[in-house]
């Protein structure tokens, strides 16, 4: 993970996610369900943010094109995901408990701690984007 100082910009780039669920039953299909989840994950920390005014949802165009160059809701690209390791803990004397979606929610705080780590600063408000970085960071 890395902070650019200057812009405020965070790069998440690499995730190792270690995962029990008991059984595992289909290990590729696993693998991609977690994978899934930290993009989302990473996504949902840094970018993704649903803005409001006193009528309601403002943020109604997701794709950048002709009209909308830069979009009020953006997502992660390709060229934004991280290496991401699985580790898979498969235990065959417990029942399968299912995988669903548990590692969605570790990202954004596992960023965060990150981004302490790298700064000293504690950004508490989703998603981290540049300018919260540099508030924050002006302001601690």
């Amino acid at each position: 993970m890395a902070v650019d100082a200057a812009t405020g910009e965070i790069q998440v780039r690499r995730v190792i996610v270690a995962h029990d669920c008991g059984l595992v039953i289909n290990p590729d299909g696993l693998r991609n369900q977690i994978e899934g989840n930290v993009v989302q994950g990473v996504s949902r920390a840094l970018k993704e943010e649903v803005q409001f005014d006193e009528r309601g949802v403002t943020s109604i165009f997701w794709e950048q094109n002709s009209f909308h160059p830069t979009p009020p809701y953006s997502v992660v690209r390709f060229n934004d995901v991280p290496a991401i390791d699985v580790i898979l803990i498969d235990r065959p004397e417990e029942p399968a408990w299912g995988a669903g979606e548990p590692s969605i929610g570790i990202i954004p705080a596992a960023v965060g701690n990150a981004v302490f780590a790298a700064t000293g600063t504690r950004i508490r408000t989703l998603p981290m984007t540049p300018d919260r970085v540099l508030d924050a960071m002006r302001t601690r």
